[in-house]
């Protein structure tokens, strides 16, 4: 039976990669996005079936963030899946490391990091689990979190506490709303091959991130996707509470 599904941050990347599985297994897709919305557009003129629809709104905003819930619930005829995917992400100009920036710099790295990542994570999740709620219907809600929760990000630290409070986001989430036919769980991914971090994969830079694998390579945003997908199907009800590892094995945990 196709499904209503609300993916964040769909207009390039992983939540393309995300958006487009999930059409491509018959869902209809809420394509969301913050500001580019020529590349959302072109996400959603990728997407095949019919039912898909646009969505835009910042989601460090709540009351964007509600509206963003409201639209897609209207527009697809109700949300069963959400993917958390929008993120503020790595990059060099947002790098910020206690010895090489100020104060102000920092709480700012701090700030803007875990109003995307953690609060507008927070607040669609609230707005569309209510939907589900109020409905009466089971649902799935994926996180899309980082290996750099678990490993560290140094020039990063914001992002990488951001990652792990989404995780922990998750887990919470996964018992409450458990009696309401509704699992949570979130994926991990290593370093991923996108259009936002292609200049990084090139040279010196490139080959070192590559060798953290053994594989010997880092992840496509397709496999992001397939491993959502399977969290967010029937068949990943008992995943729920889950946290799962897509990093190549370049990190292991106990």
């Amino acid at each position: 039976m196709s499904r209503g599904v609300l993916v964040t941050g769909a207009s390039r990347g992983i939540g393309r990669a995300v958006a487009l599985a999930f059409a491509r297994a018959g869902d209809r897709v809420a394509v969301h996005y913050g500001s580019s919305r020529s590349d959302a557009a072109a996400t959603l003129a990728a997407l095949p079936g019919e039912g898909h629809a646009l969505v835009t709104g910042d989601v460090t905003d709540p009351v964007a963030a509600q509206r963003i819930a409201d639209h897609a619930e209207e527009s697809l005829g109700g949300v069963d899946v959400l993917v958390n995917n929008a993120a503020a992400g790595t990059a060099l100009d947002n790098r910020h490391v206690i010895p090489e920036v100020s104060y102000a710099d920092w709480q700012r790295a701090w700030r803007e990091t875990f109003d995307v990542n953690v609060f507008g994570a927070a607040n669609v999740t609230y707005c569309v689990a209510r939907h589900l709620i109020a409905r009466g219907a089971a649902g799935r809600i994926v996180n899309i979190g980082s290996r750099g929760a678990f490993r560290g990000e140094p020039d990063h630290p914001a992002y990488g506490a951001s990652k792990a409070a989404l995780h922990a986001l998750g887990q919470s989430l996964a018992v409450s709303l458990a009696p309401h036919g509704i699992a949570v769980a979130s994926v991990a991914p290593g370093f991923t091959a996108t259009d936002r971090v292609a200049g990084r994969l090139t040279g010196e830079s490139g080959a070192a991130l590559r060798a953290q694998s053994p594989f010997g390579r880092v992840a496509e945003p397709e496999e992001v996707a397939a491993a959502v997908l399977y969290l967010a199907s029937a068949d990943a009800t008992w995943a729920s509470g889950a946290i799962l590892d897509l990093n190549g094995a370049s990190h292991l945990r106990s």
